[in-house]
């Protein structure tokens, strides 16, 4: 079960996202249920590191075995989805580089959803979230960077 809750006010969540790079795009998701674009990642289960579960996740999103290169940044972001107030705990692991074999377009575990490689200098075009990402993949920091949003 994934560490989180949910009030009549808020809903919170813990969650590890990967940064995957490759020729100098980003693998990024999306739904065909949304209109946003977001990183390779889910929720930290109960008694599961976010190491363990960014690793976890990327498998069964990509069906790729990866290696996290280190922790970039942790973010505590507020944001309103229709009525509702959300509050996560992401932490972004920039992951090691492989000569990775996915297609743009391709299914992740989810039905309705599909990967795709976009050249980071595209990134400000497009819906992506968190919106930081934007901005601060042009230049990776090389130590860990704290972010706090309201969306």
């Amino acid at each position: 079960m994934d560490i989180g809750y949910k009030t009549p006010d808020v809903e919170f969540s813990l969650r590890s996202a990967a940064l995957i790079f490759n020729d100098n795009r980003l693998l990024i998701a999306k739904s065909d249920n949304n209109d946003c674009f977001y990183t390779v990642g889910g929720g930290i289960r109960e008694n599961e590191t976010s190491e363990n579960a960014v690793l976890r996740e990327c498998y069964e999103e990509t069906g790729c075995y990866f290696e996290i290169d280190r922790l970039v940044f942790i973010q505590e972001r507020f944001f309103r989805t229709d009525n509702t107030c959300h509050q996560e705990i992401v932490f972004f692991y920039l992951m090691k580089e492989k000569n990775l074999k996915i297609c743009s377009g391709i299914n992740t575990d989810q039905e309705n959803e599909h990967l795709y490689w976009i050249p980071i200098e595209n990134l400000k075009n497009i819906n992506l979230v968190p919106e930081f990402l934007k901005a601060a993949l042009e230049d990776v920091p090389n130590k860990i960077t704290h972010i706090i949003s309201y969306e």
